[in-house]
């Protein structure tokens, strides 16, 4: 592509010729390379076979949660029977995967729920809790980040005081205080760790735009007069997104293991079913001193091939973040 480039001049020569309008011009280059960047990566970030079948893995993922109601044979809370409260394990239903004389592709619950059908329904939870945290974590990260490394000074000290504080205070156990005190909701999961994740992001972001901001190019623009929103959307954003993309991958991975964890120990939202609340109820009903592994054995290897997915999409925006890795 780079020969390509080469060959044809500046990606921007059609707008520079043809076009009138100042400020759409403006809005047109910006988006021109914007586009060119996000094309560059991708064809980079698809070289690796391993970041191809995590992609696959994750689109995979996405399709299940999108046809969830298609897909899943039971509503997730229908519970298919009465057992008998005082016996636990003769509420079970084996799964038909096993050879049982059921209709359940993977058994029942203790309580009577189809498992299969909380597990489809489960991955809408998942791609919710790891997509949203993970858009949000790295956008507020890299807003800050890049303001934060462009001003300097004030600015600086200001926001990555910020920073500072934010990092005393762990991960998990902070999301569990938050989600206790707001109380046990998706939503509050979400925010809880947006309030937290933004921070790594915004150290390395700001550390790449104290480097970049000392560049002849950036020197260049503001000695030609652009506005301090022009060279950090055209001139510093473009140059820190594999970063960005990075951090935003890991992040789609630390929040899924956070919704499972804070859902593990009873905090998960108890109108919704995600893996961690499934999890969470088998152990409650001592699944596993029962042998019922099919209870939660399905959705652990769901949350690792989906967290591990993720890392090793952020594994291949490594190698775009620094070429020595190639």
């Amino acid at each position: 592509m780079a020969q390509k480039e080469q060959s044809s001049g500046s990606i921007f020569t059609d707008l520079d010729d043809g076009s009138t309008d100042e400020e759409v011009d403006k809005w047109r280059r910006t988006l021109r390379l914007w586009r060119e960047t996000l094309r560059d990566h991708w064809g980079k970030l698809t070289d690796e076979l391993s970041v191809k079948l995590s992609m696959l893995t994750v689109a995979g993922f996405a399709i299940i949660a999108i046809f969830a109601p298609y897909i899943a044979t039971h509503q997730p809370l229908e519970r298919q029977y009465q057992g008998d409260a005082e016996v636990i394990q003769d509420k079970w239903v084996e799964p038909a995967l096993l050879g049982a004389d059921s209709e359940y592709l993977l058994g029942t619950t203790a309580e009577g729920f189809d498992i299969f059908s909380q597990l489809v329904y489960g991955t809408r939870a998942a791609l919710m809790v790891g997509l949203i945290a993970a858009v949000f974590t790295a956008g507020i990260g890299t807003l800050v980040g890049l303001v934060a490394g462009y001003y300097g000074g004030k600015v600086d000290d200001a926001l990555m005081r910020l920073v500072d504080f934010l990092y005393g205070m762990p991960l998990l156990p902070t999301v569990i205080i938050l989600v206790a005190v707001l109380g046990p909701n998706l939503w509050n999961i979400i925010l809880a760790l947006i309030v937290l994740q933004w921070r790594s992001t915004a150290r390395v972001i700001r550390s790449q735009s104290l480097s970049l901001r000392e560049r002849p190019f950036v020197k260049a623009a503001e000695v030609a007069g652009a506005s301090d929103w022009h060279i950090i959307s055209r001139h510093l954003a473009p140059n820190v997104l594999p970063m960005t993309f990075l951090y935003g991958s890991f992040g789609i991975a630390w929040a899924i293991l956070a919704e499972a964890g804070v859902s593990f120990i009873g905090l998960g939202d108890p109108n919704t079913v995600s893996w961690g609340t499934m999890l969470q109820a088998s152990r409650a009903y001592s699944a596993l001193s029962f042998g019922a592994w099919w209870w939660f054995v399905p959705p652990g290897i769901c949350i690792g091939l989906l967290v591990i997915s993720g890392f090793l999409i952020g594994r291949g925006y490594e190698e775009i973040t620094n070429p020595k890795l190639q």
